[in-house]
């Protein structure tokens, strides 16, 4: 993953956020889910608006259990992480 700074402060915090969110992709606690998130991270973090950052770190505050349940088809998805898990799952 390639981050990009140019100096300015919003473009820093907005660095400093994706850098996060990449760790957190990648440190879940389920080597299935740190594969997922990670790659998922690796291929579109760096790409993202931030909104869909916004609701990234919404989904990171759910139960691996129950993002895996959502990703694999188990479990229907709740309305609030729809779009990023379907987009999730388009990078598997």
């Amino acid at each position: 993953m390639a981050f990009k700074q140019d100096g300015d402060t919003a473009t820093t915090d907005t660095l400093t956020r994706r850098k996060r969110l990449h760790i957190r992709c990648w440190r879940r606690g389920t080597r299935e889910m740190d594969l997922i998130l990670g790659g998922f991270a690796d291929q579109a973090l760096d790409s993202l608006p931030d909104a869909m950052l916004d609701r990234l770190e919404s989904l990171l505050h759910e139960n691996d259990h129950d993002i895996y349940a959502w990703i694999s088809g188990t479990q229907p998805i709740p309305a609030e992480h729809q779009e990023l898990v379907t987009r999730l799952k388009q990078t598997m």
